[in-house]
């Protein structure tokens, strides 16, 4: 019997128990989503395209081990993240050896570039990151995690994370002052998040 609608139990059940239909409705329900946060952090749509793929191989494989405490989304959510870390990180793309006392950061003041931007564009102009820093960006300003944490899960000192996260902003920030052909410290990148 072929089975259309399912309460969110059932197909996790279904899943678990390795029905294939409900496995190609999981991924028809979660994938869009979950592949938004891999293009946040994939230098391309095709890296985007195999993190998604080797995340949901993941999400099978530990579907068992989802204890319900939290979010179900969150849970899923935290392994397309650590499967986009580990994309990269076998190719060691983080910067190390960045000293953070060479930054300098400038006085921001008004965020009216930065709010002409479209969603598309502004992820557009964070996948031109070089791969340590949009990492450590995305980690830190749309995840949330703190430097400890990403300096923990990315294997990097808290200064590091620190630098790349400054390096980052100043990036974005020179980014979209050429964009719209305007000064640098006008623009407040902290306004976009």
């Amino acid at each position: 019997m072929e089975k259309n609608n399912y309460t969110e139990k059932e197909l996790l059940s279904d899943c678990m128990s390795g029905v294939k239909k409900a496995q190609y409705v999981f991924y028809k329900k979660y994938s869009p989503k979950m592949f938004g946060i891999c293009l946040r952090y994939a230098k391309n749509q095709t890296d985007a395209e195999d993190i998604l793929q080797e995340g949901f191989i993941k999400v099978f494989r530990y579907l068992k081990d989802y204890r319900g405490d939290g979010s179900f989304e969150g849970w899923m959510r935290r392994i397309m993240v650590t499967t986009s870390l580990n994309f990269y990180k076998k190719k060691s793309l983080f910067n190390k050896e960045v000293d953070p006392e060479m930054i300098k950061l400038s006085g921001l003041t008004n965020a009216d570039a930065v709010s002409r931007l479209s969603h598309e564009e502004l992820l557009a102009l964070i996948r031109e990151l070089p791969q340590g820093y949009r990492t450590v960006f995305n980690l830190n300003t749309i995840e949330g995690y703190s430097h400890k944490e990403i300096g923990e899960m990315l294997h990097i000192s808290i200064n590091t994370s620190k630098s790349q996260l400054s390096r980052a902003k100043n990036s974005l920030r020179n980014k979209v002052a050429k964009l719209f052909q305007i000064n640098t410290t006008e623009i407040n990148m902290a306004a976009c998040f």
